[in-house]
């Protein structure tokens, strides 16, 4: 099945991307916190922890992606992480002037996150990724 195969080949190379992307935006974290404690929206608690937990979630499940037997575990983690921070893409979208970035490209954002989620789940959860059926084994 030369066709399943070229897919698992293009799922396989966009989990590592996604994996490797989310590592280092959890690493940003911790080289400008500062930038990410201020689109924490008012009113909500301890911007520095949500900011240094949020950080250490996008590593944990980049890391995840990489490891077979993580790969759905992370994959729900960072799904989860993605609803948890919409609110602060909202705050930045709502409140352009805040963050010194174009309003277009803050509205651009939201919808963007719709797409992390789907890379993450074709990636991670729509099926048990790389694991073949006893007949395909035998092929």
């Amino acid at each position: 099945m030369k066709t399943l195969h070229g897919v698992e080949s293009v799922r396989t190379v966009l989990c590592w991307l996604a994996g490797l992307f989310f590592m280092f935006a959890g690493i940003n974290h911790f080289l400008k916190p500062e930038f990410y404690e201020r689109i924490v929206p008012p009113g909500f608690p301890s911007p520095r922890f949500l900011v240094t937990a949020s950080g250490i979630a996008e590593i944990a499940g980049g890391l995840g992606l990489l490891i077979r037997p993580l790969r759905r575990v992370a994959g729900w983690g960072l799904i989860a992480m993605l609803i948890a921070v919409f609110p602060a893409n909202v705050f930045m979208a709502l409140h352009p002037e805040h963050f010194g970035m174009s309003p277009w490209s803050l509205w651009a954002r939201l919808p963007m996150q719709l797409l992390f989620v789907a890379w993450v789940w074709w990636t991670a959860l729509s099926r048990s990724h790389g694991k073949r059926r006893p007949s395909e084994a035998r092929q």
